[in-house]
């Protein structure tokens, strides 16, 4: 049985993990949240059927997901 999880507020500000996403993410992205890791969650996305990611807006606009213990 699949193990209920606690999922990050819509609306709540975070902070992204550098450490954690750097292996999966453009050299871009990681240079623009090394500069600044906040943003904001602003959905949920199914990842692989058995997880829920975070959709991200950072301070430019874009929005990124994520796997909810790749922030804080």
């Amino acid at each position: 049985m699949p193990k209920p999880t606690s999922l990050t507020r819509i609306g709540s500000q975070i902070k992204i993990n550098l450490d954690r996403v750097r292996d999966r993410i453009p050299s871009e992205l990681i240079k623009q949240i090394s500069e600044d890791p906040r943003g904001t969650v602003m959905d949920y996305k199914m990842t692989d059927g058995t997880g829920i990611g975070v959709v991200i807006k950072l301070k430019d606009g874009n929005e990124n997901w994520f796997f909810e213990e790749e922030i804080s």
